[in-house]
């Protein structure tokens, strides 16, 4: 069993209040999930307002799966979030 985890250390230029900070936040998380079906977490930067960190966990019996998932998940958060300037971790267990 291999454990993947990504964080996305996020600075978002156009937002002007946690409201709108949120609002790019939740979207990600959502088509992460819905996508992906993997766990999705905001982990820090909640209190600043164009400053955020999210994680995504996945599971797989294999490391090759576990790596072709987890660039799949980059390369979808490059193209439909491009406005976010973004800063990526990765690790797998």
């Amino acid at each position: 069993m291999f454990i993947g985890s990504i964080v996305f250390d996020m600075y978002i230029p156009h937002a002007t209040s946690l409201k709108e900070k949120r609002m790019v936040v939740r979207s990600m998380k959502e088509k992460l999930k819905a996508k992906f079906n993997v766990s999705v977490s905001e982990v820090g930067n909640q209190d600043l307002w164009q400053s955020a960190q999210v994680a995504v966990v996945m599971v797989a019996p294999d490391q090759k799966q576990v790596e072709k998932v987890m660039q799949n998940i980059i390369n979808f958060v490059e193209i439909n979030f491009p406005e976010v300037h973004i800063n990526i971790y990765k690790e797998i267990y």
